[in-house]
């Protein structure tokens, strides 16, 4: 199995605790919170990990090189920024293989079974398919609804509080999903695309009750630190 990891933003909300690092290099013990997150890929079965990288890449390049704990790295560099969504069409270009990817941002850590989402993804022929995670609060990420067949139908604004589902940031995705649909870089994967095209789109949700955290907040960093590091 393949992942692409996004790891080109510029952390601007954390940068008050770590203002010379790219995010996902943020320390968490005596690794970067990307070690930990490649680790834990390593562990769920995959080989190779695209980087995409932006922000003071050199550092990330620098750190993994070509190989890290067994898995082959590689890395698509973007010379300006594209979004997330042109991060990975921009990502995909380097792809050679027709094979299902898993997608994940480099600064959130989600604990799930990859097999099991690859072998549903493959088992309901999915274009894709998105992790989703129970929680009792959705106001910072907004809820995403799901039918009775377990696809996405809807995506709702932050700052609705309650329970709910939300994206967990892990998409598994045919290497040619962006074909036939009008975008251009930089575009958003979330407002640009799946929100805009999700009737064509139809994604296959796979729920993951599992560990989650996202440092995109020192609150959040400072929680990383105590419960990754453990």
């Amino acid at each position: 199995m393949r992942a692409i990891v996004l790891a080109g933003g510029f952390g601007t909300r954390l940068k008050s605790v770590v203002p010379d690092l790219p995010k996902p290099m943020a320390p968490i013990d005596d690794k970067p919170f990307l070690a930990h997150l490649l680790l834990y890929l390593k562990t769920q079965g995959m080989t190779e990990v695209i980087l995409s990288v932006h922000y003071l890449r050199e550092k990330i390049v620098a750190y993994f090189q070509s190989q890290y704990a067994g898995l082959h790295i590689s890395y698509a560099e973007e010379i300006e920024p594209l979004g997330t969504g042109g991060a990975i069409m921009h990502s995909l270009s380097f792809v050679k293989s027709n094979e299902p990817i898993f997608v994940l941002n480099g600064d959130t850590f989600v604990k799930l079974n990859y097999q099991a989402m690859y072998h549903e993804h493959l088992q309901r022929e999915a274009r894709l398919t998105m992790a989703l995670r129970p929680i009792d609060d959705c106001s910072r990420y907004g809820n995403v609804e799901i039918d009775a067949r377990n696809h996405v139908i809807a995506f709702r604004e932050k700052g609705e509080h309650g329970n709910g589902l939300i994206n967990a940031g892990v998409y598994l995705l045919h290497p040619a999903i962006f074909a036939n649909f009008p975008l251009h870089a930089p575009f958003s994967i979330e407002n640009d695309f799946l929100a805009k095209f999700l009737a064509e789109l139809k994604p296959n949700a796979f729920i993951a009750d599992d560990y989650f955290i996202d440092i995109g907040i020192p609150e959040d960093y400072a929680r990383a630190e105590r419960e990754l590091a453990c």
